[in-house]
């Protein structure tokens, strides 16, 4: 198993992921309150801005506080045994007004 940081201490199963997307798209909108109303959304984010989506094989929500391209480069660093994977220096406080 490979995990890595979602942000704020909490970890996931890198090998599990299918998908990593932004959180502002009308389609990632509608599927977060599916998993909401479902009880299958997982937020992560502690009280800040949701900015990516991360969907795992089991159907699960995770909702992150970190940039979708932030994930991207922990998996590719996790994949790549790189120790950036467990990473959680920027948090989400990148300093952008977004």
């Amino acid at each position: 198993m490979i995990f890595i940081s979602v942000g704020y201490g909490n970890i996931v199963n890198a090998d599990r992921i299918v998908s990593v997307s932004s959180a502002v798209s009308a389609p990632s909108k509608r599927m977060i309150q599916e998993a909401k109303d479902t009880g299958r959304c997982i937020d992560v984010t502690q009280g800040r801005r949701t900015k990516s989506v991360i969907v795992m094989d089991s159907d699960h929500v995770i909702l992150s506080a970190l940039h979708v391209v932030t994930i991207a480069a922990r998996i590719d660093a996790a994949a790549s045994g790189r120790p950036a994977a467990f990473d959680d220096e920027d948090d989400g406080e990148d300093g952008m007004d977004d």
